[in-house]
C-alpha cells in the first residue's frame, strides 16, 4: 500500500521530532543526576536539594499550559526549537557556576538555571507527544497505543541511560566539564533539527483563544488529576529519598547510584513499550484500557506501604534487598500506569485540539512532580525513606480514586 506524500512528510517530521526528543532526554536525565549528587556532596540537606528542583517543576507547569497554546497557534516546530535552545543555555549557565559564590547566590543561580531546564524539558516533551496524534489515522486506536507506548518507553529507557551518564561523567571529569560536553552534544542536535525539520506540525487552522486552554472535557480533567497524583507518588521517594538513601545509608558510589537508577528507568521504559501487549484491547479504544488503568493504579497504591513495612522488618529482609526489589516492582507497576495514561490522553482528545489538551495534561504531570519533589525532601529529612514511602502510598491511592472516575467512552473535546 502506497503512502501519500502528505502522510510520508508527517511521518518524516515526526521521526525527526522523536530523535530530537531522545537526544534531549539523555541530557535531561544526566543533568538531574549531576545536580543531585554534586550538591549533596557539597553538604546540601535533602530539603535544600529538593528546593534546587523547585523552579524546574514550577516552570514545567506553566510551560505545558502556555506551550500547548503556542504549539497549537504557531506549530510544534517552534516549541521544539525553543526547548532545545533553552536546555543548551541552562547547561551553560550551570557550567559557569562559581564555587566561590556565597551560598544564597549560588542556590538562586542554580534554581534559575533549573527553571530554564524545566521550560526546555516540557516544551520538547509536549512537541513530541502531541506530534504522534497527527500521524496516526483517527480510527487506528491500536496503532496509536503502540506508538505512544514505544515513544514513552524509549524515552524513559534513554532517561535511565542519562542517569548513568550523569553519575559516570561526574566521577570521571567533574561537574563543569560534564555540562559543557552535554551542551555541545545537544547543540549538534539543534543544528540537525534546524536543517532537516520543515513544514508545519500541529498548528490549528483556526487560531485558538487563550481561554480555550481551560475548556476541557471531564475525561481530560479527571485523567490530568490522576496523572498529578501518579507522578507525585513516584517523585516523593524517587527524586531525593532513594538516591540519598543509597549514597548515605547504604554507602553506594556516584556511579553505583546513577547506574542503579539508570537500570530502573530503563527497565520501566521497556515495560511501557510492552504495555499494549499486556492490556486487553477494546473496539472503542478506551473501555478495556480504562479498566486496566484502574487495576494498575490500585496495585501501585499498595506497593509503597508494603516496601515501608519490609524496611521496618530488617530481620526478615535486608534493607538493601527491600529497596532493590521494591523499587523494581514499583517501576513495573508505575510503567503500566504511565503508559495507559499516555494513551488515554490522546484517545480522549481530537486531532485539532491535541497540543492544547496534551499541554494541559502535562501541566498536571509537572505539578505532580513538583509536589513529589517537595515532599521527597521534607519527608526524607523528617522521617527518612519510610516517610517518603508512606507519602507515596497516599498519593498513589488518590490517583486510583480518580482513575475510578475515568469515563469508559470517548467524549467531546469540550464540556
Amino acid at each position: 500500500m502506497s503512502v501519500s506524500p502528505t502522510a510520508a512528510g508527517d511521518i518524516r517530521r515526526y521521526a525527526i521530532v522523536t530523535a530530537a526528543y531522545w537526544g534531549f532526554t539523555l541530557t535531561d536525565g544526566a543533568l538531574r543526576m549531576l545536580v543531585l549528587l554534586h550538591f549533596h556532596t557539597l553538604g546540601y540537606t535533602p530539603f535544600e536539594l529538593a528546593l534546587l528542583f523547585l523552579l524546574y517543576e514550577l516552570a514545567g507547569m506553566a510551560t505545558n499550559l502556555v506551550g500547548g497554546w503556542i504549539g497549537a497557534r504557531f506549530g510544534l516546530k517552534l516549541t521544539l526549537h525553543l526547548g532545545l535552545a533553552l536546555q543548551i543555555v541552562a547547561l551553560a549557565m550551570l557550567a559557569l557556576l562559581d564555587p566561590g559564590w556565597p551560598g544564597l547566590v549560588a542556590v538562586a543561580y542554580v534554581v534559575a538555571a533549573q527553571g530554564l531546564a524545566g521550560i526546555a524539558k516540557d516544551l520538547t516533551k509536549m512537541s513530541a507527544k502531541s506530534a504522534i496524534k497527527l500521524v496516526v489515522p483517527g480510527e487506528s486506536a491500536g496503532l496509536l497505543f503502540r506508538w505512544v507506548a514505544l515513544l514513552t518507553g524509549s524515552k524513559n529507557a534513554l532517561k535511565g541511560v542519562g542517569f548513568f551518564l550523569g553519575g559516570a561523567l561526574l566521577g570521571a571529569v567533574g561537574f563543569a566539564v560534564s555540562l559543557w560536553i552535554m551542551a555541545g552534544a545537544l547543540g549538534i542536535v539543534l543544528l540537525a533539527v534546524l536543517a532537516f525539520l520543515s513544514g508545519d506540525l500541529g498548528r490549528m487552522k483556526q487560531k485558538p483563544a487563550f481561554a480555550s486552554l481551560f475548556a476541557k472535557s471531564s475525561a481530560v480533567n479527571r485523567l490530568s488529576a490522576a496523572r498529578f497524583f501518579l507522578f507525585g507518588a513516584r517523585d516523593t521517594w524517587f527524586v531525593v529519598g532513594v538516591p540519598v538513601f543509597l549514597y548515605d545509608v547504604l554507602g553506594w558510589s556516584f556511579t553505583e547510584v546513577g547506574g542503579f537508577l539508570a537500570l530502573w528507568v530503563i527497565g520501566y521504559g521497556f515495560v511501557q513499550a510492552a504495555a499494549p501487549a499486556l492490556v486487553r484491547r477494546s473496539g472503542d479504544g478506551v473501555s478495556h484500557e480504562v479498566s486496566a488503568a484502574r487495576l494498575w493504579a490500585l496495585l501501585l497504591a499498595l506497593l509503597p506501604a508494603g516496601i515501608a513495612y519490609a524496611l521496618d522488618r530488617p530481620d526478615v529482609l535486608a534493607p538493601e534487598l527491600a529497596i532493590i526489589l521494591g523499587l523494581g516492582l514499583f517501576g513495573l507497576v508505575f510503567a503500566m500506569n504511565s503508559a495507559l495514561h499516555s494513551y488515554l490522553i490522546l484517545a480522549y482528545t481530537d486531532r485539532e485540539r491535541v497540543a492544547l489538551d496534551v499541554g494541559f495534561y502535562y501541566m498536571a504531570n509537572a505539578g505532580g512532580r513538583l509536589l513529589g519533589t517537595l515532599l521527597s525532601g521534607l519527608a526524607y529529612q523528617s522521617h527518612g525513606i519510610t516517610g517518603c514511602l508512606l507519602a507515596a502510598a497516599l498519593l498513589a491511592a488518590l490517583s486510583w480514586l480518580l482513575a475510578l472516575r475515568l469515563p469508559r467512552n470517548r467524549q467531546p473535546a469540550q464540556a
